[in-house]
């Protein structure tokens, strides 16, 4: 396939993508503030920190999943289907052996630190002990369904994930109804409703891809071989999101240990509003992934890096878009939404979204390091590196700084990994990290620098509750835009926009 059509492609699998995250944010955030009403900050909490397993566990499933969908697209690069039916029949049995080890984990070491180390209110521990066995369950559902979904991902078939949106919406909100309606105990009971959901989800998946794929037809099928060399690069993978997990969740735990569930509410709430807010970011990159591992494959090594330099600044210049506009009425929104704000969600929201526009830059350089197959040392070095967030979060706390100090620590340690990052592809897969600081780092930091201070300047000046929320986040954004533009994008990129656009209008014209 040409550039151009490459180009193409990913434009497309990007548009289906955002329709698809743009219809899932609405209900969520309709929903979510349902189920904050329904449950009650103390069941919310709980939610968060036990049933919050599960969304924690997605990094874990996307560690198995950049695995799988490298080996995949490796060898679909190498137009080899029989090689890539075996991945798939090879990634079934390794997850199915993985589910087994984490639920003998999850039934032992898990069940005895949930019993004995959280800080959970005495009569709401029976309906906790339901939450997490409900939680282990959802995770290794969404474990088995690791290979169909990195399989959709390897063809970039992005329009089922669309498709699929519209089943998801009318689940969550038949979630929401019956959880409202409901006799039972709640928080149990929405524990057990969000368990059928992923467990109807896979099954549409396993029908998709066996209608659509040859290489997703199960056989039974064993390779030593090949079992060795998925499971260590699975495994290193794991080692690689264990460390982004005990950041993440650790935090979550620290937080409850030192302040109980009521702050774990906040930061549930703001996990839930920075996370959607990523989510269009993952979208983006979700289209450009695949053509990395390709493109690696094929050997075309100038193909390659023009991808990484751009999906690295404008999955930046996106996030920035979206997220000044929110961080700087975070209040507002919050108040709108909720009504009734946790303490801390504010802040807690700020600061997640700051850590990720560092994640957004970074992503296209860990894709590059998967799509070479070798991770061992740079799994090892840089979730070394990941742990260090714990620690020094419980200092932070220990010393008795303010709770969202867990937070800066993460970001502060997270600019470091990412100057380590660039350091070690430099010198292991000499990686022109020069031509990627003038040419990525240098228009961030460049737009970023006077976009922020004259977005925050004109905020200031608007008087007025909601003229300061609607102007604020229109300036915000036509700044943003317009900086970028000038600013942030060479000529080629520019030319690609404009010739998006008007290839865009010209088909509209003719419709």
């Amino acid at each position: 396939m040409t550039m151009i059509g490459n180009n193409k492609r990913i434009a497309k699998n990007t548009l289906l993508l955002y329709v698809r995250m743009f219809v899932m944010l609405v209900v969520s955030l309709f929903t979510s503030r349902i189920v904050l009403q329904v449950l009650g900050e103390t069941d919310y909490g709980i939610y968060n920190i036990i049933g919050g397993v599960v969304v924690l566990f997605s990094f874990l499933n996307s560690a198995l999943l950049s695995a799988t969908q490298r080996f995949l697209n490796y060898n679909i690069g190498k137009k080899d289907e029989d090689a890539t039916h075996n991945v798939f029949c090879m990634s079934m049995n390794a997850y199915i052996i993985l589910a087994g080890i984490f639920f003998l984990l999850g039934e032992t070491i898990g069940l005895w630190f949930v019993n004995t180390q959280l800080n959970i209110p005495e009569e709401r521990m029976y309906a906790t002990h339901w939450v997490y066995q409900f939680s282990l369950i959802t995770f290794i559902i969404n474990l088995i369904r690791v290979p169909y979904n990195a399989t959709i991902i390897a063809y970039e078939r992005m329009g089922f994930f669309a498709y699929l949106s519209l089943a998801e919406v009318i689940l969550k909100l038949l979630v929401v109804y019956l959880l409202y309606v409901t006799t039972f105990d709640k928080l149990i009971f929405y524990s057990l409703l969000y368990t059928i959901v992923p467990l109807l989800i896979t099954c549409f998946y396993k029908k998709y891809c066996n209608r659509n794929f040859i290489i997703s037809h199960y056989k039974r099928f064993w390779n030593k071989e090949m079992f060795k060399q998925l499971f260590s690069f699975s495994g290193w993978s794991l080692f690689g999101s264990i460390a982004n997990l005990s950041a993440n969740q650790g935090l979550n735990i620290l937080i409850n240990i030192f302040y109980g569930v009521t702050v774990n509410t906040a930061m549930g709430v703001a996990n839930q509003i920075s996370g959607h807010v990523f989510q269009f970011i993952s979208n983006f990159q979700m289209a450009f992934n695949p053509q990395i591992v390709k493109t690696y494959a094929a050997n075309e090594t100038d193909r390659l890096y023009s991808l990484m330099f751009m999906a690295s600044k404008i999955s930046y210049f996106l996030l920035l878009v979206i997220s000044l506009p929110v961080m700087l009425n975070m209040n507002a929104i919050l108040e709108i939404w909720l009504v009734n704000v946790p303490k801390y969600t504010a802040i807690f929201s700020q600061l997640i979204l700051c850590f990720f526009l560092i994640e957004a830059l970074s992503a296209p350089l860990w894709m590059f390091v998967q799509a070479t197959g070798k991770i061992r040392n740079y799994q090892i070095l840089m979730g070394a590196l990941i742990f260090l967030n714990l620690p020094l979060a419980y200092l932070v706390l220990k010393i008795g700084m303010p709770v969202y100090y867990v937070w800066v620590v993460r970001i502060l340690v997270n600019v470091f990994v990412f100057t380590i990052r660039c350091l070690y592809i430099k010198r292991k897969y000499a990686f022109p990290v020069g031509v990627y600081f003038n040419k990525v780092m240098i228009p961030v930091i460049f737009v970023t620098l006077i976009v922020v201070p004259i977005s925050i300047f004109i905020k200031n000046i608007i008087e007025g509750y909601w003229s300061q929320l609607l102007f604020s986040c229109l300036v915000a954004l036509t700044i943003s835009l317009v900086s970028i533009y000038i600013l942030g994008l060479n000529k080629n990129e520019k030319n690609y926009v404009i010739e998006m656009i008007w290839n865009k209008m010209k088909k509209n014209h003719g419709n």
